[in-house]
């Protein structure tokens, strides 16, 4: 039985998690279900293609991967089924897909829906779970719905580069209150060429040499290293970066009193100097 994986801004304070894995089970009840998460900040895509992005390439192939983030954000949205790298995903066409890729995908489907299942997200997860078990039984991919170029099209935030500098934008912040941005590693040294560097995220803080892990700063002191899924990250050796330094993600939405209670920073700029010699 294939593996199956849920990602949404349901979170979990109803029942809705409990319900679209009991409809999958419906189905079939030998469904391998796992979370990636349901905790996505609400209509955040890039938190959400970061979260995807990373999860879903350590995955079996041929699993699928059920991404239900801001599906009701078009009047009458469509629901997509692709199969991309060799894994099938499904969403509604609200952008995300081509944004967890960075292009589009390889082959894209529309499932048909009815009027009543339109608007009912445990109705659309009856649809997909149906098409699972179909592709189970043999049935070809293409014969589930009728294949479409056409997509809703939204880009990931990018970080803007200079010959002596990038500027990135806070993308996520963890449970920890450990901050990561959308500079990858790789196009961090495409910049640095060897060349010394300063990290600054506020006014007057700034880091000065990467680390490979939280133990080799002392206890309460930040650092900079770039994590497992390749992307700059911001934190404090058992402390909490972003409450410290103001640091706030770009979409998350916070109260107007409060904005204006302290300053927030969403952007990390990397400076880059040639060694003194």
């Amino acid at each position: 039985m294939p593996v199956i994986t849920l990602t949404s801004d349901i979170g979990h304070k109803d029942y809705l998690v409990g319900a679209v894995k009991g409809k999958l089970w419906q189905v079939n009840e030998a469904f391998q279900l796992a979370d990636i998460s349901h905790n996505i900040t609400p209509f955040n895509y890039n938190e959400a293609a970061y979260f995807i992005g990373n999860a879903c390439k350590h995955f079996p192939p041929f699993s699928w991967h059920i991404i239900l983030v801001n599906m009701f954000d078009q009047p009458n949205p469509r629901c997509l089924l692709a199969f991309h790298n060799g894994m099938y995903f499904a969403c509604p066409d609200n952008g995300l897909l081509p944004m967890v890729f960075d292009k589009a995908p390889e082959t894209v489907i529309e499932l048909p829906l009815t009027a009543e299942q339109q608007p009912n997200m445990l109705e659309w997860i009856s649809v997909i779970a149906n098409c699972i078990q179909r592709i189970e039984n043999g049935e070809p991919f293409l014969a589930l719905g009728s294949e479409t170029e056409k997509l809703v099209e939204k880009t990931r935030l990018r970080p803007n580069f200079g010959p002596d500098w990038i500027e990135g934008r806070i993308i996520f912040i963890d449970r920890f209150e450990n901050v990561v941005v959308n500079i990858s590693q790789e196009e961090f040294e495409s910049v640095r060429q060897n060349r010394s560097f300063s990290i600054v995220f506020k006014t007057d803080e700034k880091i000065t040499k990467l680390s490979d892990h939280y133990g080799q700063v002392a206890e309460g002191d930040k650092l900079a290293f770039f994590n497992t899924a390749g992307y700059l990250e911001i934190a404090v050796n058992k402390g909490n970066a972003a409450g410290l330094f103001g640091l706030q993600s770009i979409d998350t939405k916070v109260s107007q009193q409060f904005m204006k209670s302290r300053m927030f920073y969403q952007s990390v700029r990397i400076f880059f100097q040639d060694q003194k010699t």
